[in-house]
């Protein structure tokens, strides 16, 4: 299988909660943007959740033919060095012309999307992927990354759902975690990965570097096994 090295890259408190409202507040917060740099991983994915409250415009899209549905495949509008990949598995996501951005934007739907919204994001210049029926396809979906867009290393930026799923796939390289010397502890809260079933044996890491930083943050590299 021809694919990106791919990386997860979390800041957490120290009981694995990664909700950003939370992890703004305390210690670690700057070194994780710097340790994201040094990763060399010039693509970023996010699931649809994170680029809602982040990246994309206010509102959702409403077909008009919602029973128009998208066909496997992809649109590819510009090479990048690096590109932002968005999961949207229904196409609901509204975004800005794309087409002086600099680091690109590519969106992956499923077969649930409707074909206005291909056609929507092709007006502004985004790229797109269709990949499954009911849930994106991430092994596919890496593959086209790799073959047609070029991408080489592959960050993963959660949340805990998007994280799981690709974990749960086997097709995560490297865990990278910025770990803060503080306590979340709300009930509830997301953690780095989740959704992954009941059943799942854990998987095992091997520890490859800790960087120790003044304000007591830690960041940890793993490769998985």
């Amino acid at each position: 299988m021809n694919r990106p090295h791919i990386i997860c890259h979390m800041m957490m408190s120290l009981d694995g909660r990664i909700d950003c409202g939370m992890t703004v507040k305390i210690p670690g917060n700057k070194e994780y943007y710097k340790t994201l740099s040094a990763l060399n991983a010039p693509s970023l994915l996010n699931g649809r959740v994170t680029a809602e409250m982040e990246i994309s415009e206010k509102g959702h899209f409403t077909p008009s033919h919602p029973e128009a549905k998208a066909q496997p495949g992809f649109s590819k509008k510009r090479d990048a060095e690096g590109y932002q990949i968005i999961l949207d598995s229904k196409g609901t996501l509204l975004w800005k012309d794309n087409t002086a951005s600099e680091s690109p934007l590519i969106v992956v739907v499923t077969e649930r999307a409707s074909q206005e919204y291909l056609t929507y994001l092709d007006g502004r210049h985004i790229s797109w992927i269709v990949s499954g029926k009911n849930h994106v396809d991430l092994k596919n979906t890496v593959e086209i990354l790799y073959k047609e867009f070029g991408v080489k290393r592959l960050m993963i930026g959660g949340g805990g759902t998007i994280n799981g799923a690709f974990l749960d796939a086997g097709l995560l390289d490297e865990i990278s975690i910025l770990l803060s010397p503080a306590i979340d502890g709300r009930k509830g809260m997301v953690s780095v990965f989740d959704g992954i079933a009941m059943d799942r044996e854990p998987v095992t890491l091997k520890l490859k570097d800790v960087t120790r930083y003044q304000n007591g943050a830690l960041w940890l590299r793993y490769d998985v096994e």
